[in-house]
């Protein structure tokens, strides 16, 4: 293959990262956002497998940056010897000392653990390959988080899938084992959604009910997979054209000469993209369920506790109590937690005004809504846009 010219007018940039799956896709238009806002690049992107040997034209490019995903030696190897600025978007570290940008795995323990637990699960089970780094950190948040709410937590390293000694015979006999001793109902979190894939499939050779006996969590939210697997699966959305346009932004300062050493951006992921694999609430007590979900399903639609109360056929005190002891909150305090939930994101997300949000959210004016926000948070809401947006723009 001939050496390719460069355009001195443009930069040269070679992206190391596969197309085989969605979360590098995502990664992929995260870079191709970042270019089109600024100053545009020559784009070089091979064919390339996770993992896979970096293509041999490499060596001798003229370019001037690269992004990959690194995640092997002799990929690292290879970007040594090509003395160009590189920014690494993988979570595997074979090259310390240069900038990365990866996951936040510790916010995406917590939003998987959140979730189940608001569905009421107290039996709470994490599944990982211990092959990476990701499902590593992911893991050790999970068992701490677990542990701070008061759940018990159950672990289980599947084999990884880079020994040699890998099958998926051998893994489905480990899973098959785990899944039959672990307590009912459990809220499961897979490391990433082809694991939770796995998981589902051996509940369906078990006859396991899922979500009714073990509700699974997936990372990723490769809408694709989610929407094959039975029963369709929840997932953890990560931001990865955020995780894109960062390390094209890193690159860039690269490129200009600038010195960013192991400068290191943890991306937070958006939220969970809730499907079937955990539409369950597992409350014992009947009555305390179908009033969770009611709330659940009409929290933005201005309900208070008498609508709730005309759905079950408990008076307000004992209906109170009971959510007190299952949930540790009363039905009010469920509904508002809902409502400032949903404020939050719409204010973190776009750029609606508190007119409208508060109509989306079931308060009657902006006004009531700017009460109860700074009540709960502690700042007005317009406060709070303000922060999260700067946070953003330093992260």
């Amino acid at each position: 293959m001939e050496v390719f010219d460069v355009m001195k007018d443009r930069r040269s940039v070679a992206l190391l990262v596969e197309t085989s799956n969605s979360y590098a896709r995502g990664v992929l238009e995260g870079v191709v956002e970042y270019v089109r806002q600024h100053e545009g690049w020559s784009i070089f992107l091979p064919e390339q497998e996770r993992g896979g040997s970096p293509p041999a034209w490499l060596s001798r490019w003229k370019g001037d940056g690269i992004i990959a995903r690194i995640e092997t030696e002799e990929i690292a190897r290879t970007m040594r010897r090509t003395g160009l600025p590189v920014v690494d978007v993988s979570a595997a570290r074979h090259l310390p000392d240069i900038p990365w940008v990866e996951t936040d795995d510790e916010a995406i323990a917590r939003i998987a653990v959140d979730h189940l637990v608001e569905r009421g699960f107290r039996h709470l089970a994490f599944c990982g390959d211990p092959g990476f780094n990701w499902s590593v950190w992911r893991k050790q948040n999970f068992e701490r988080l677990v542990k701070e709410s008061g759940c018990q937590c159950y672990v289980h390293e599947t084999i990884a899938q880079s020994d040699v000694s890998y099958s998926w015979n051998r893994e489905k006999r480990g899973l098959i084992k785990w899944i039959n001793r672990l307590p009912r109902p459990v809220g499961i979190m897979a490391c990433y959604d082809i694991k939770a894939q796995k998981i589902l499939d051996v509940c369906r050779e078990l006859d396991i009910a899922v979500p009714e006996e073990v509700a699974v969590i997936g990372v990723d939210n490769d809408e694709l997979l989610c929407g094959l697997a039975d029963p369709p699966l929840t997932s953890v959305i990560c931001n990865t054209r955020r995780t894109g346009f960062e390390a094209a932004s890193l690159l860039d300062r690269l490129m200009s000469g600038e010195k960013v050493g192991a400068e290191k951006i943890l991306v937070k992921p958006i939220g969970v993209a809730a499907r079937q694999s955990t539409d369950i609430l597992a409350i014992e007590d009947r009555d305390v369920a179908i009033a969770v979900r009611f709330i659940r399903e009409n929290a933005w639609s201005g309900i208070n506790v008498n609508d709730v109360l005309r759905e079950v056929p408990l008076s307000r005190r004992v209906l109170e109590n009971r959510f007190l002891k299952i949930l540790g909150r009363t039905p009010h305090e469920e509904i508002t937690r809902l409502k400032i939930d949903r404020v939050k994101q719409l204010l973190t997300e776009t750029d609606l005004p508190l007119t409208e949000i508060a109509r989306r959210t079931g308060y009657r004016h902006d006004e009531y809504l700017s009460v109860a926000f700074k009540k709960s948070v502690g700042v007005p809401p317009r406060n709070f846009r303000q922060t999260e947006r700067l946070q953003d723009e330093h992260e």
